[in-house]
């Protein structure tokens, strides 16, 4: 087992760069890829599925003209653990980010990293929350495979601290106009170029507090929840200069663009299912997804379920890149079912909340500290617990560990395991609220235990992950 600080894993770690950091030449007409994520908005707060009164112009023209998820899920029904899973197809436990606020460990294979290989230029901008925004940490995104970053640590609203590659900035504007500027100059900056481009934008939206709004008269005075539905228009309006951005570059028709949530929204009446934001129900995992790709003339809309794990393989086999995983991955290349020619899901979906708690991120508050250390050419502040953390130790938990709320999704069934001796069971497609639990008919007894053994022999398998046993 790996220990802490131990010479094997230095020297893993360093083999391991060696391998993915030796830029080949990108595959012939490699289109340019772009993952967009808003922050906490659930499935139903798009006009484009069915919301009341929302506006998101942008999204609904997205949706017309590329392929619409009605099923997607985030991995977890809370912010960091969904976007180690999209970093790493993984599910975000066996990387050690178990909750919000845990680091990523440096150990995993990025899809940036991977790219990079393959001959990307890679850029990330937003909110990260999965390690440092310091420049020596290996949790920063220059350890995960980013050539430019500009981030916040974890949601951030107007005149944010944000860092550039370990140089901390204090921004005046809205957060999310100011992320699109450094995304669209970066795409500036490399359309030209001899590379395509993987492009990661990470909205801070619309979590609360809600503070920025969107340009134009004021909206939903009246409404419900008000101060979220317009931060869902503001995202909705940089996507919209996104989209705009790459035509007048000329690259929008090679440019493939992913955009989803990071988990359930807000609000339960318009999560698309039981609950919301962190729950393991359907409300909290639904959440708005949609690909678009011109050159290939992504359209249509699928009910079969896709996740945030499917996104690194998918992305790789559109992008004409080997996948040389060289961790187990929970995700798969769902690009057959994007074209069509497939219409069920071959692989089951694992969840996994709750199984530690999660740690506070207060972006703003730590950059600035770290700011006016830079200024003062002072010792940098949180050096080195939040540097390094959750990077050298491997506690090791045991192996029949089931604390939390999990979940086993083979469509059109839904095993719950709450606290590890509770089960709930749900046909999906006749219950897609949860309501009618199951799990003591008669009838579904053989499926009930079958799925049991499914959902155990998983989780066995990220904790064994989760233990470092991927790594040695």
């Amino acid at each position: 087992m790996i220990k802490s600080n131990s010479s094997a894993a230095l020297v893993m770690l360093m083999l391991f760069a060696v391998a993915v950091r030796c830029t080949e030449a990108a595959v012939p007409d490699a289109p340019n890829i772009l993952l967009v994520m808003a922050d906490d908005q659930g499935w139903g707060d798009t006009a484009y599925n069915g919301h009341p009164f929302v506006q998101t112009p942008a999204l609904d023209a997205m949706a017309k003209d590329g392929f619409v998820f009605d099923r997607f899920y985030a991995a977890s029904p809370v912010c960091s653990p969904t976007r180690a899973s999209v970093m790493t197809g993984r599910n975000p436990i066996r990387t050690k980010v178990t909750n919000h606020g845990r680091y990523m460990r440096p150990h995993e294979q990025t899809i940036a990293e991977t790219l990079k290989a393959a001959g990307y230029v890679t850029g990330i901008f937003g909110k990260v929350h999965l390690g440092s925004g310091q420049p020596d940490s290996p949790c920063n995104p220059s350890g995960m495979g980013f050539d430019e970053w500009v981030i916040g640590l974890n949601f951030f609203d107007n005149d944010p601290y944000l860092s550039r590659k370990g140089k901390i900035e204090h921004r005046k504007g809205k957060g999310s106009v100011i992320l699109m500027d450094d995304a669209i100059a970066f795409l500036r900056n490399h359309k030209d170029g001899d590379r395509p481009m993987f492009t990661v934008v990470w909205f801070p939206s619309p979590h609360d507090p809600h503070a920025e709004v969107p340009e134009g008269p004021s909206l939903y005075e009246s409404k419900p929840h008000a101060g979220y539905y317009r931060e869902i228009t503001l995202l909705d309006q940089q996507i919209g200069r996104l989209r705009g951005a790459i035509r007048n570059m000329g690259i929008a028709d090679n440019t493939i663009i992913w955009y989803c949530s990071d988990n359930g929204g807000l609000v339960k009446e318009t999560s698309g299912g039981r609950d919301r934001k962190g729950s393991i129900y359907e409300g909290g995992l639904r959440v708005p997804g949609i690909i678009e790709w011109p050159a290939h003339k992504l359209k249509g809309r699928t009910a079969v379920p896709v996740s945030t794990c499917d996104i690194y393989p998918t992305l790789l086999a559109m992008a004409g890149v080997e996948l040389n995983a060289p961790h187990l991955l929970d995700g798969m290349d769902v690009s057959d079912i994007i074209e069509g020619s497939v219409a069920l899901r071959s692989k089951p979906m694992g969840f996994w909340h709750k199984f530690q708690g999660g740690q506070g991120t207060w972006s703003d508050r730590i950059q600035k500290a770290i700011l006016e250390k830079q200024r003062a050419g002072a010792p940098l502040p949180h050096d080195p617990p939040r540097m390094r953390k959750d990077v050298d130790e491997f506690p090791q938990f045991p192996e029949h560990t089931a604390n939390g709320h999990a979940a086993w999704n083979d469509w059109p069934w839904k095993l719950h395991r709450i606290n590890g001796n509770k089960f709930e069971l749900y046909k999906l497609t006749d219950d897609p609220l949860e309501k009618t639990d199951l799990s003591e008919a008669p009838q579904h007894t053989q499926r009930l235990e079958r799925m049991k053994k499914e959902l155990d022999a998983w989780m066995r398998s990220v904790v064994q992950s989760l233990n470092g046993k991927d790594y040695q």
